[in-house]
């Protein structure tokens, strides 16, 4: 097993060396005010076996887990995926899908998860993904507030066979998973290990990072600890660290260290923010609102490389209950597209079916990568003509874009599939907040930015859904989400808010109403001859009975008064029947 332990500080006077002190066999951290990213490899052979079953069918298998509160996300570990558990799977044989990863996931994580089969709980990747990866990965997504049955599991599973010695400290290092902001959890069977790495972006509110990281004796992976700043990086498409390096139990001191990188992912300056609503009423076909500061707009990203193209991209992941019409957002209607703020729909994937209830869904829900239209710079600026440019078709020449003291609004239109019936009339629904970012490629779209082999980045991150839908080499530059005038977050602090939006759905009432059923009680408050879907069914079995009786008797005494068949046919029966 081994382990790097990651601390980024903010650099500006943030870090004494002297709150480290560095051991034959330990390194102590006292009062540490960072970020902190934890990264832990085993190899196969110590891994449970029922875990190694299950990787055993699968070619990649990637988990991104990733918290509803909001957080920060601290360069070189700027990237994010929505809120709740990400799971993108390969299977080793497209034939022979691995029957037991859902059931191990939802020991893992939640035993409430609607993961049953893979090939028919997860969705199967957008086409255009095939254009990038030959054998792109299916994909499962599901809101999951906490990692607390995770943490029971390892518990249980890992550190419960460590000895006396070591099970206490194995259990009070688990626990901090609890309250971890994001966690990734990587296999390829190209390179049999799985990695599992955690992230914090804050460290304890009273003490900061305080602890000591102890090498044992029998342990014989390493150990590395870094404590890191973001420094100046020289080109457009890297990041550059600079600090202290450690190996437990071999350095006897902090090491200083410089050095740079290519990176996929980088952050944007802290006003780039944006907001997500849904107007009310929701009613059946609600509008997801996206609003973003028209300064962030104005120009693509600063830092990128020379003949670089970008464009505006927001990545929804939606609940079965939701979904986008994908014949409604694939026009090339100018006049429904600038009305929205919209450009294209890239890809789509999932539960895209117009008229399915939810209840006969099958697969978690659908997934959609949306091109953004951005506003028009203000004319006294002017623009060089350099490829920091957006091709120009991303301009929105609405009439209102002079007006800089709005936000951008984006509209997205979304439908509500018709859900089970409840007492109150309403149902609430948890849409998690969409990612939004600039994806700024290369002028041919193929090449790979810079010539730079992303692979060498110590902190690169792949396996969103999303990534996948774009060129090698594509930097994407992440905007930070602004819950703070959130409607769901009104009387919460910055540390409670939450990047999940629930709204209230209006679906069939059944059953009496009482005062405090259901959000909002329904309108009315009170019970009708229809309110009750067993009697609906019955009132509708009545009437089809009678219609059919009704129907039937009329046809009996037409026959009975005029015989069967008429005219012609009539008569030479009759004739037929003289005769005889």
């Amino acid at each position: 097993m081994k382990t790097r332990i990651t601390f980024i500080h903010a650099a500006e006077g943030e870090f004494n060396p002297e709150q480290i002190t560095v051991k034959n066999d330990s390194l102590s951290i006292r009062s540490l005010n960072a970020a902190r990213q934890e990264r832990v490899t085993f190899a196969f052979n110590e891994l449970p076996q029922e875990i190694s079953q299950v990787l055993n069918h699968c070619r990649e298998l990637r988990i991104r887990w990733s918290s509803q509160y909001i957080y920060d996300a601290v360069p070189p570990l700027a990237s994010r995926v929505s809120p709740g558990l990400h799971v993108l799977y390969t299977p080793a044989n497209q034939g022979r899908p691995a029957t037991l990863l859902c059931p191990l996931l939802r020991k893992v994580f939640d035993d409430n998860l609607k993961c049953y089969l893979p090939e028919t709980s997860f969705i199967s990747p957008p086409i255009l993904a095939r254009k990038y990866i030959a054998n792109p990965p299916l994909q499962f997504h599901q809101l999951l507030p906490s990692l607390d049955e995770l943490v029971t599991y390892i518990e249980q599973k890992i550190c419960r066979h460590q000895g006396d010695k070591y099970r206490d400290i194995c259990q009070s290092h688990v626990t901090s998973l609890r309250s971890a902001d994001s966690l990734d959890i990587d296999y390829d069977s190209a390179s049999p290990a799985l990695t599992v790495t955690s992230y914090w972006s804050k460290p304890p509110p009273k003490t900061g990072w305080s602890e000591t990281i102890h090498k044992y004796e029998k342990a014989t992976g390493k150990i590395e600890v870094g404590i890191l700043a973001i420094e100046h990086a020289t080109q457009p498409e890297e990041l550059s660290v600079g600090g202290f390096l450690a190996v437990v139990g071999e350095d006897d001191n902090l090491k200083p260290t410089l050095f740079s990188f290519p990176s996929r992912h980088h952050p944007l300056a802290h006003s780039s923010k944006y907001t997500i609503s849904f107007p009310h009423p929701t009613g059946l076909h609600p509008t997801l609102q996206l609003s973003i500061p028209r300064s962030s707009l104005t120009a693509a990203p600063l830092r990128v490389p020379p003949d670089t193209k970008c464009a505006l991209y927001t990545y929804l992941t939606l609940p079965s209950s939701l979904f986008a019409d994908k014949y409604q957002l694939s026009t090339t209607d100018p006049l429904f597209l600038q009305s929205h703020n919209l450009v294209s729909l890239r890809a789509i994937a999932g539960e895209t079916d117009l008229e399915a209830p939810d209840w006969v869904t099958h697969r978690w829900g659908s997934s959609l990568l949306l091109e953004l239209a951005t506003p028009s710079p203000p004319s006294h600026e002017g623009r060089s003509a350099n490829a920091h440019d957006h091709n120009g078709k991303n301009k929105n020449n609405n009439e209102d874009d002079d007006d800089g003291d709005k936000d951008w609004q984006i509209t997205i239109p979304l439908h509500l599939r018709y859900l089970s019936p409840a007492p109150s009339g309403y149902r609430n629904i948890s849409v998690p907040w969409p990612t939004v970012f600039w994806a700024c490629a290369a002028e041919d779209d193929e090449e790979v930015a810079g010539d730079k082999n992303m692979g060498v980045n110590p902190f690169d991150r792949v396996g969103f859904g999303w990534d996948g839908l774009f060129a090698p080499g594509t930097l994407f530059y992440h905007f930070h989400p602004d819950v703070s005038v959130s409607t769901e977050n009104v009387g919460r602090d910055v540390d409670g808010a939450m990047m999940v939006e629930s709204i209230q759905v209006p679906v069939l009432r059944i059953g009496p109403t009482t005062a405090g059923d259901g959000a909002g009680g329904g309108a009315g408050g009170g019970t009708g001859p229809f309110e009750d879907v067993y009697s609906i069914e019955m009132v509708t079995l009545i009437v089809v009975t009678f219609g059919f009786l009704w129907v039937f008797t009329r046809l009996g005494s037409i026959v009975q008064k005029g015989g069967i068949g008429s005219g012609d046919g009539r008569r030479v029966l009759e004739a037929r029947k003289k005769r005889e």
